[in-house]
């Protein structure tokens, strides 16, 4: 994610979970903003609306469960 990117609020059926790599975020849940840094972990359920920015340019590992699966 490039410094300025914003990803829209929006919510899928899978668990999320998030490790930052590098960089600073912010993301919001559920009516609450909170922001990571390099090491930093979190979690959301499915169904929850969230969204995040990048305050900096940053590198996540996102995983999915259960897992998705991509369709060409």
């Amino acid at each position: 994610m490039v410094k300025g990117w914003a990803g829209a609020m929006h919510s899928h059926p899978h668990d999320q979970i998030v490790y930052v790599v590098r960089g600073h975020l912010k993301v919001s849940c559920q009516g609450k903003s909170f922001e990571l840094r390099a090491g930093d972990t979190f979690a959301i359920r499915g169904g929850v609306q969230h969204g995040a920015s990048a305050i900096e340019d940053s590198l996540v590992i996102d995983v999915f469960t259960p897992c998705r699966v991509k369709t060409t």
